[in-house]
């Protein structure tokens, strides 16, 4: 993971690096650092850091508090200082004694950050009491000779612990080397936290197979044996693996960690009974063959108890044993889901392995020569499925040893490699034991067959740990086992017992891709089918879920690549069948089972399996049915993909895009390129924006864009300008939500003026700079400006700037739709609006204090062409209803759609409302829905309604606090009103009389139009009772329902059991 803070930091804290300011201000769900306090310690020099160590050491004890000595503080790091300043000064005098030796150093910045961080914590800071410190365990002599005979032990387990990394065959060539951000972490892994400023008892330690969490978890044994990782807080540490606790059928804790402990039972009982001083690492959780114990009862606090591995584990995971021990676990992103439920407030840390610098430098060190690291960067790079699996050191070894075996042959890497998957296949291929004596590409069948058999049902199963029994009924007997195991596929899993997994998981997930395309001469068909319901799990993005078959969905369509099966053919020596690809394309779209974008998946999963299998015809086929994608461009990958894969969508009619990647052009190479690696990092991303960015210009039916939440530079919004001003560019709908204000440069808006199928541009969220006013403001005034429908929401501009844009419209005979949601309309705006050509206009939620009566008449008064009209939002209360209700009555507008929703009416302005609508004869839908119309209001207006003349269609009387006694007014509407088809009658309680009346009204109704009842989505409604003017339905609620001259249909949310009793009752 890339977390860039390192104690021996030589900056100072007058000119603290961007990259601090960045970490500290992150609020990622996987940062170190978040929720962290104090972290402007990190500010410190190490010179600097080391006087404020000596001056807290000259501290003072303060009441509460007691003196920290000064071996607790040498060795420490800049978190470890953290952590002894809330160990030692409780509460908000750790704050005070900092701040005090910030001012003593001269620090003033750093004390303004102090004072501001106890402003915002103090509220949750809860004082410890230290009274009971002098009665903790003190270390006697005997016990430190004990601790130290152990850490002399731990120290000669651990160190080194790169070395005990090895493939057969390999041992010289393999290597190893730090994740330097790894080591980073260490000194932040239990910082204090908010709200309480307390350290996590319980860190999770997030990562996929091989990222290296199980070598940082020896590098804590490693550093604490060292006596210099939290060497004041733990004073014993053991790493456990979950397979170890399941060896025995039972046992105890104390009987688990007595076989590292080489000292006396007694200092293990003292220490298991006050276990704050201890640390426990758990690894090896998904490799746990049995069910963690799920229910309270089944849990033990004692830890002398003899226990099943299910239920001892539960018990120290949910912290009923042990609840003052710190929890180190270790887990992978597949497991995540299956432990969260067991775990008790947990701080998780996501560790991402290689970031692209310490990727460029393993291949910098790995090749030596130059000319072969510069090439092997860059074919690693261009591939966007190899490049981010290269974030596994392991991985990228792999891929370095095969590259370099290629290029020491002189070939050509991208004729050899077709896709990232005959990578794999050319290392699993070379490792692959075979019958001794035979040459390369001789036949293994056999223990190939049940290699992929057994990976397969592993991978489907969430299986990664195999017993004996398991490789038996796959066929793999012991001799073809020894062989696997020594060519480093297989290995045993820890704990003992006759246990294997995969030397990687990736090489399950090969062999399990592997499976569907071996052929089987004596079957029929000759390969193993894979099913629809199993190919659409392959390649669906599963929700908030991870697909944990993402890889091996990938590998498959790699080996459908037909250069890349034919390599397979030759170097594993069996024959393959494509049988699943053409089964693919005869099925049902795969396209359909993709679904929108996630936090794992920001591209459609089939977009990276597409672009690894490179078959044009292929892609073509499988994506005629897309009609619409949700990219989310966060990484490289995400970019390359989908610019390879849209050009494929030829049908594709919508996008939406968010972009959350640096994609500018840049003048210099990325900082881990090479100097003459040619387009690299932001160069190349650049080049794949061109690319996705002419699909617009080549796909005829596209024509709806919607950016959302991101930021694109000048150079990347002037290559987007320039493919939506092309000739052939068809869009005719574009919405920016929540982006980025630079995003509106002059170039973009000029795009309406130059493409004239554009027709609808919605601005949301995104506060609009005057350049962009005055460019639009300009764009609008021109005669080849074709925009029909404009929409303004939530977009911080000044009544003067909306004014501006109003006036310009004045001249413009396209624009028929206005939209402005949150703005601050004044009078002059208002104005404006009602003498130009708008035929619809919405004014939601309009600012107070500008919203005034000319605001809400001109429109009416002045305009002939206005036919929909919505205030919703703003609080009209009765002075204002009436002046509207008086102008409704003499409007010159045709109106037909009318939307007060959630304006403050009460049944006090229902008179003036009745008499407006006896005497508006084009008025054909009211939205009336969130105001305190009551019972006694709603009756008024149901005399007015039976007025033969009346025209109305859509009454909308959502949540007007009604009740039974105006049933009998409404019953009496839908008799007699012989226009009315739509009527809103959810959320309010009519009670038990109420439904008995409709439903005879319902019975007398169908006799001459059919009456639908239609309940209300409960989704739908809490979202429009948190805000009853959202934007999301803005356009929908100016437009109003859509209605069937032939039906009535009747919204409605009542008790199903009443309308069932009410039924009976009239029947």
């Amino acid at each position: 993971m890339s977390v860039n803070a390192d104690s021996d930091s030589t900056t100072t804290s007058s000119s603290p690096p961007s990259f601090i300011s960045s970490l500290i201000s992150s609020s990622s769900s996987s940062s170190p650092f978040k929720d962290g306090v104090m972290l402007y310690m990190l500010y410190l020099s190490k010179e600097e850091l080391q006087r404020f160590k000596q001056l807290l050491v000259e501290e003072n004890p303060r009441p509460g508090s007691v003196q920290i000595p000064w071996d607790q503080v040498k060795t420490a790091t800049w978190g470890e200082v953290i952590h002894l300043l809330m160990e030692y000064f409780p509460g908000r005098l750790a704050w005070d004694v900092t701040h005090d030796i910030f001012a003593k150093m001269n620090q003033m910045p750093l004390c303004l950050r102090v004072r501001r961080e106890l402003q915002d914590i103090l509220p949750n800071l809860e004082p410890e009491d230290l009274s009971s410190r002098g009665t903790q365990m003190k270390m006697e002599a005997g016990d430190y000779d004990e601790i130290q005979n152990y850490r002399l032990r731990v120290m000669r387990q651990y160190s080194p612990v790169g070395n005990r990394t090895t493939w057969p065959g390999n041992q010289v060539d393999f290597l190893y080397q730090d994740i330097p951000t790894h080591r980073r972490l260490l000194s932040c892994l239990f910082l204090p936290r908010r709200p309480q400023g307390r350290q996590p008892k319980l860190v999770v330690l997030l990562g996929v197979a091989g990222v290296g969490k199980t070598t940082l978890a020896h590098q804590v044994m490693l550093e604490w044996a060292r006596n210099t990782f939290y060497c004041h807080k733990f004073w014993y540490a053991f790493y456990l693996h979950c397979c170890d606790v399941a060896q025995d059928k039972e046992q105890s804790l104390c009987e688990l960690l007595s076989r590292q402990w080489p000292g006396s039972q007694a200092l293990m009982s003292k220490m298991l009974s006050k276990p704050e001083r201890l640390l426990l690492i758990l690894d090896g959780f998904e490799e746990l063959t049995s069910t963690l114990a799920d229910r309270p009862e089944d849990l033990s606090e004692d830890w002398s108890r003899k226990l099943p591995a299910s239920v001892l584990l539960a018990s120290l995971l949910r912290g009923r044993m042990l609840p003052g021990a710190t929890l180190l676990l270790l887990l992978r992103l597949s497991s995540w889901r299956v432990a969260t439920s067991f775990l008790k407030s947990p701080f998780v840390v996501t560790l991402m392995g290689f970031n692209e610098v310490e990727k460029a430098q393993y291949l910098r060190t790995y090749f030596g020569d130059k000319g072969q690291a510069e090439e092997a960067l860059r074919f690693v790079t261009r591939n966007p499925i190899l490049s981010p699996m290269c974030h596994v050191p392991e991985v990228c070894w792999l891929v370095c040893a095969r590259l370099r075996e290629q290029m020491e042959r002189g070939a050509r890497l991208a004729d050899v490699f077709p896709n990232a998957t005959a990578v794999f296949a050319g290392y699993l291929s070379s490792v692959f034991p075979r019958p001794a004596g035979s040459p390369p590409g001789a036949p293994h069948r056999e223990p190939l067959v049940g290699l992929c058999n057994l990976a397969a049902d592993g991978m489907w199963n969430k299986r990664w740990v195999f017993a004996r029994k398991d490789l038996e009924q796959a066929k793999l007997g012991t001799a073809a086992v020894a062989a696997l195991l020594q060519a480093n596929i297989l290995r045993r899993v820890a704990g003992g017992g006759d246990r294997y997994a995969f030397a990687l998981l990736t090489f399950q997930e090969f062999f399990a891709a592997l499976w569907y395309v071996l052929r089987f001469p004596q079957s029929l068909p000759d390969f193993q089918v894979l099913d629809q319901a199993r190919a659409k799990a392959l390649v669906e993005n599963p929700g908030s879920k991870r697909n944990h078959l993402a890889h091996t969905a990938i590998f498959l369509f790699g080996l459908f690549n037909e250069t890349c099966a034919l390599a397979v053919e030759r170097s594993f020596g069996c024959r393959l069948s494509l049988g699943n690809k053409k089964e693919l394309l005869k099925g049902a779209a795969l396209w359909q089972g993709c679904g929108q974008p996630t936090v794992h998946h920001g591209v459609p999963l089939l977009f990276c399996c597409l672009y690894e299998i490179q078959e044009q015809a292929f892609l073509s086929q499988t994506l005629q049915d897309c009609r619409k994608v949700t990219l989310i461009i966060k990484k490289n990958k995400d970019l390359q993909v989908s610019a390879f894969c849209l050009q494929h969508c030829q049908r594709l009619q919508e996008m939406e895009l968010t972009v959350a990647l640096t994609v500018a052009k840049a003048s210099g190479l990325h900082p881990c390129a090479f100097s003459s690696a040619g387009p690299q990092g932001n160069n190349q991303r650049f080049q794949w924006w061109q690319d996705l960015c002419s699909v617009f210009r080549t796909h005829e039916d596209l024509e709806a864009l919607a950016l959302t939440d991101s930021i694109l530079e000048p150079n990347t919004v002037r290559v987007l300008s320039a493919a939506l001003k092309h000739p052939r560019c068809k869009l005719r709908k574009l919405t920016l939500r929540h982006v980025h204000r630079s995003l509106l440069t002059e170039d973009l808006i000029l795009v309406l003026m130059e493409n004239q199928c554009l027709s609808y541009l919605e601005i949301r969220g995104t506060a609009l700079q005057e350049e962009a006013v005055e460019a639009l403001c300009m764009v609008l005034k021109y005669h080849q400006c074709f925009l029909q429908c404009l929409r303004l929401e939530d977009c911080p501009v000044s009544p003067k700037s909306l004014c501006n844009i109003a006036r310009s419209l004045r001249s413009n005979f396209h624009l028929k739709t206005l939209m402005l949601g949150n703005g601050s309309l004044d009078d002059s705006g208002a104005y404006y609006l009602s003498v130009t050509q708008l035929q619809r206009l919405s004014l939601e939620n309009c600012d107070p204090t500008l919203f005034r009566y000319n605001t809400l008449i001109c429109p009416l008064e002045n305009s002939r062409r206005v036919t929909h009209l919505s205030l919703a939002g703003n609080p009209l209360k009765e002075e204002r209803a009436r002046e509207l209700w008086a102008a409704l009555q003499h409007a010159r507008c045709p109106l037909q759609r009318l939307v007060l929703r959630n304006c403050t009416l009460t049944s006090g302005c229902c008179w003036d409302m009745a008499s407006a609508l006896v005497q508006n004869k084009t008025l054909r839908s009211l939205d009336l829905g969130c105001n305190s119309l009551k019972d006694d209001g709603v009756i008024l207006l149901c005399e007015a309604l039976l007025d033969p003349e009346s025209g109305l269609q859509v009454l909308e009387l959502e949540a007007c606090l009604l009740t039974s006694g105006c049933c009998q007014a409404v019953s009496s509407v839908l008799l007699g009103h012989r226009h009315l088809r739509y009527l809103d009658l959810s959320r309010n309680y009519i009670g038990l009389n109420g439904l008995q009346l409709f439903c005879e009204t319902f019975q007398k109704r169908t006799l001459s139009t059919k009456v639908v009842l239609m309940e209300k989505n409960p989704v739908f409604v809490l979202r429009r009772e948190r805000k009853q003017s959202s934007g999301v339905d803005m356009m929908a609620r100016l437009e109003g329902p859509r209605v069937d001259e032939a039906i009535l249909r009747v919204v409605q949310d009542w008790d199903p059991e009443d309308s069932h009793e009410a039924a009976q009752t009239t029947n």
